[in-house]
């Protein structure tokens, strides 16, 4: 059994609208954070009187460090707060990467910090290098915020060693997550003693007050994103399941049913996370993207079962409750550019993509689809996207396997052929990291500029 959704009155107005491209805020964003580190470092060369002697400029590079990172924590929470100007308009992929590089350089300050103070202060006292453990645990035991900062720098070391690559692949994507959240506990211990033991704070109210206001402005964008408007948004429209069907070996979709579902703000392209509350399955959330443009009763999501979470999919009872966090993604009608489109699905990596084929605006012979699969079996939506390609006067392509297993060419000189004028559309893109890869270069060798490639990964 399969599902076919006809296209429905909010899908024929998507694609009558006019192409009005929204440029990415990412470059200003990125501006003011270095503004941001500027302002840090004036603070510290406002605040640093004239040092003399090894032991103090030790810990004069200690302070810097130590503002550098207190400054990155609270963007790696801003990051983590899901703020709809950043998800939506920047690129969720493109928030989770800057993501992971703050917190990394943030990891590598806090080190810094703390072994430039405690070599710093072992010196004034005469210990000398070999004496950093002894201070430490003195300080530790002597200064009570310094007990939580242990506390929280511990947190951060193993928040970063589970998400190091080769460790995060290994582990279930739920037992991450979770632990992913303890950012928030060593972000608050690491706090406090930042204005108890910072010079810059004690001598300077106004950068304390600064201080309070950015964290304060953070604190208020997570409980707000992460929490009140999940909240207010499953209240408002009570998501269940109606319906689990098969669209291919391994593939299935989930039909979600509600209350004014098109009221959500959804978008064909964008992805929600999804909770579902059955057994085994509360704990965790996982992002799934819609398959279909939203109905107003209607929501879908294609999955492939690649793990426990998305395996257990397939058992769900109609009537079962759902919790879901969104709209996210920036991969919608709005990067478009150009008149012609080309979109390019690798696997299961045809869900934005078919919903987009349904709605992007468009006259007939503008929008190509072209879906790569292992076997003509795989080509999940198949029925639907012949329909929509019909209906539209859209082009319609499929790679698969050969025979013998050979797989398709996708190269510059391949899709240039397919499509001469290839160098003229926009492109989006969606599939397996490695296939990712390879067709962008493609692309680029087609002669499609790299701003006019759209594509979003959420691979773990």
């Amino acid at each position: 059994m399969t599902t076919t959704l006809a296209g429905g009155r909010a899908a024929r107005r998507q694609t009558m609208r006019r192409i009005r491209p929204r440029r990415s805020p990412a470059v200003p964003l990125l501006l003011a954070v270095w503004a941001g580190a500027a302002g840090v470092l004036w603070l510290w060369w406002r605040d640093t009187p004239a040092v003399s002697g090894g032991a103090d400029r030790i810990l004069s590079a200690g302070r810097v460090t130590g503002l550098l990172a207190g400054y990155l924590m609270a963007l790696v929470v801003l990051q983590m707060a899901r703020v709809p100007a950043l998800e939506r308009r920047v690129g969720s992929d493109r928030v989770a990467r800057w993501h992971a590089t703050t917190g990394r350089y943030t990891l590598c300050l806090v080190l810094a910090h703390l072994f430039l103070v405690m070599w710093g202060y072992a010196a004034r006292s005469g210990r000398g290098l070999g004496g950093i453990v002894a201070q430490t645990a003195d300080s530790v035991t002597g200064l009570p915020d310094l007990g939580k900062a242990a506390v929280g720098t511990g947190l951060l070391l193993l928040i970063g060693l589970l998400s190091a690559g080769p460790v995060r692949r290994r582990l279930p994507y739920g037992l991450w997550y979770h632990v992913h959240l303890l950012t928030y506990a060593a972000v608050f211990l690491t706090f406090w003693h930042q204005l108890s033991e910072g010079n810059d704070f004690a001598v300077e109210p106004a950068a304390r007050t600064a201080w309070y206001a950015l964290y304060g402005s953070v604190t208020a964008l997570v409980l707000w994103y992460r929490v009140l408007t999940p909240v207010r948004l499953n209240l408002r429209h009570r998501l269940r399941v109606l319906a689990v069907v098969e669209e291919a070996p391994g593939i299935v979709s989930v039909l979600i049913g509600g209350r004014r579902l098109h009221r959500m703000g959804a978008e064909a392209g964008q992805f929600f996370r999804w909770r579902f509350l059955a057994p085994g399955m509360r704990s965790g959330s996982h992002p799934y993207s819609l398959s279909a443009a939203p109905r107003p009763e209607l929501l879908r999501i294609t999955v492939k079962a690649v793990g426990d979470h998305s395996t257990g999919l397939r058992g769900l009872a109609p009537g079962t409750r759902v919790w879901a966090e969104g709209p996210y993604g920036a991969l919608t009608a709005r990067r478009r550019s150009r008149g012609k489109v080309l979109l390019v699905a690798g696997g299961v990596g045809i869900t934005p993509m078919r919903a987009l084929f349904e709605t992007l605006p468009g006259a007939a012979g503008d929008i190509t689809l072209l879906y790569r699969a292992g076997s003509t079996r795989d080509l999940a939506l198949w029925g639907e996207l012949a329909g929509i390609a019909e209906r539209r006067g859209a082009r319609l392509m499929y790679a698969v396997n050969g025979p013998d297993g050979e797989r398709p060419d996708i190269s510059a000189e391949s899709l240039r052929r397919k499509i001469p004028d290839l160098d003229r559309h926009d492109v989006f893109l969606c599939g397996p990291p490695g296939f990712a890869r390879s067709v962008h270069e493609a692309l680029r060798g087609a002669g499609v500029p790299a701003r006019r490639i759209h594509s979003e990964s959420f691979a773990r």
